[in-house]
């Protein structure tokens, strides 16, 4: 399988597109194809996740031999405090919840960033990389525990992580600030995520930054999922929860079903159509935003405008105007015109935005439904469902779950539709406690009041917060985070080599 720039290029292989990141000029990665699968194959691998995910992720990565695939989802799967993976759980005869939290960070990032360090590690030896792996990150809240988690101790590799000072919830910012591990790195960024995700992107396109890393030993490589080797595990949980409802009698084989997707910066709910070009029947993904509905809009216009405010939500790690794999989309609507595609980012960075043509939009909302809603209608759902099913949602979730039920008044799409859940409600006690007349100042204060409204249990990950010291204590502005990409590790240099 071979990978090109969303702008233009020679192609690459797996390994290079993993270990590069993103594209020389910008451009992100994309296969040459889309391997097609049928669902009545994998049935039989509907109980055994890691099996499942070596089985879709194979024919991207063929350098890989298939058992050894297979041995290293095993391992990365292994921290998972289930053996399902990514349960699903029922809430309405045709809608049911992909619980995908159930990682060492409580956070669907954790799906893909347990299976990372293992490609990316292949992906060394294969393109006998003699260079220590510098991995950049720009965390909404989430990515950044995930891939500290990831990579933390995993030989010939450093990490950086930036994310939005006072723009995470106080669960995430202390999982990544107490992170512990001699190649990790965390700085706060003065402004949001978008900002951060901007300088990171400026640093892997700077060729100076390049040689000089180079020149202590380092190569660049990003674990947001700018990276296709991020992308690639998050298609298998599309596969599965569909795998699951057909196993289990809820659909039928082949009968088309829709996923409705908090999201932000696209890359999960991108998952989902490329699992749908592989063969996976989806009749509709419904987009879910908050108030930074950049995408609302320009699903409903084809005019994307990321000049807009930016508002601080619960939701935080969707709270996104720059949704970077948004273009890896644009390239499959335009044709793979990688020129066109170009053009449009290059009006998003010059002017703030791009509009696409009828056809372009035609095919969009054939695929799309999309709307928004605010911080009373995630309180209030996070209410309502508790009440009904006495199932707890986090906000994002909740976000996904207003969505879904306005898509359903409007169209009356009695479609059995999948819900992604991306994080633990532990994750956001504070704001979760609100839907229930309750709060104060305390993270594990209102941790343990959520626990005794509703008997769920507080994941031990969250109580080893509680008094651990903060190692990370740096701050910069947008301006300073290339110096800051460049210092060196308070701790030491390049640790040991990969082991091939």
């Amino acid at each position: 399988m071979k990978y090109y720039s969303t702008r233009g290029g020679a192609s690459v292989s797996a390994a290079t597109a993993i270990l590069r990141g993103i594209c020389p000029r910008g451009g992100l990665y994309v296969p040459e194809t889309f391997p097609l699968t049928d669902v009545h194959d994998l049935l039989p691998l509907a109980a055994d996740y890691p099996a499942l995910a070596a089985r879709i992720m194979q024919p991207y990565f063929t350098e890989i031999d298939k058992e050894k695939l297979r041995e290293l989802t095993r391992l990365a799967y292994a921290s998972f405090d289930t053996a399902e993976v990514v349960p699903l759980a029922a809430l309405t005869p045709t809608s049911s919840v992909l619980e995908l939290w159930h990682g060492p960070t409580m956070a669907f990032k954790d799906v893909a960033l347990q299976m990372l360090p293992y490609l990316m590690r292949e992906s060394v030896a294969i393109d006998h990389e003699d260079k220590a792996i510098y991995i950049l990150v720009a965390t909404s809240g989430d990515t950044g525990k995930a891939a500290l988690e990831g990579f933390a101790g995993v030989a010939g590799t450093r990490i950086l992580v930036y994310y939005p000072a006072g723009g995470v919830s106080e669960a995430q910012r202390l999982q990544m600030v107490t992170q512990e591990g001699d190649n990790v790195d965390v700085c706060g960024v003065v402004g949001n995520f978008d900002d951060a995700q901007t300088g990171v992107k400026r640093v892997f396109t700077n060729p100076e930054i390049a040689e000089e890393l180079a020149q202590k030993g380092y190569r660049l490589s990003s674990a947001n999922s700018i990276n296709f080797g991020r992308l690639l595990p998050q298609i298998v949980y599309y596969f599965s929860s569909y795998l699951r409802l057909a196993a289990a009698g809820t659909i039928s084989c082949g009968e088309k079903i829709n996923f409705c997707v908090p999201t932000g910066n696209f890359g999960n709910i991108l998952a989902g159509y490329y699992a749908k070009r592989m063969g996976l029947p989806v009749s509709k993904f419904i987009c879910a935003s908050n108030r930074n509905n950049v995408l609302t809009d320009f699903m409903r216009t084809g005019a994307y405008n990321a000049i807009r405010p930016f508002y601080k939500s619960m939701s935080c790690s969707i709270d996104i105007l720059i949704s970077s794999n948004l273009e890896r989309l644009l390239f499959e609507l335009n044709g793979r015109n990688a020129a066109a595609t170009e053009t449009m980012m290059r009006g998003l960075k010059e002017e703030g935005g791009y509009a696409i043509d009828d056809d372009m939009l035609k095919q969009l909302r054939g695929l799309y439904a999309a709307d928004w809603c605010d911080e009373t209608d995630t309180l209030g759902t996070i209410s309502d469902v508790f009440a009904a099913h006495r199932y707890l949602l986090d906000p994002h979730t909740a976000v996904a779950q207003t969505v879904y039920g306005r898509y359903l008044d409007a169209t009356g799409d009695q479609t059995h539709t999948v819900v992604l859940s991306t994080a633990n409600p532990y994750k956001f006690s504070s704001d979760v406690l609100q839907a229930f007349g309750h709060s104060c100042e305390d993270d594990f204060a209102n941790a343990s009041r959520l626990h005794d409204l509703t008997g769920m249990a507080i994941p031990p990950q969250l109580l080893a917060l509680r008094g651990k010291p903060e190692r990370h204590m740096d701050v910069v502005a947008i301006d300073d985070l290339e110096r800051r990409t460049l210092a060196p590790l308070p701790i030491g240099a390049i640790i040991n080599r990969p082991q091939t």
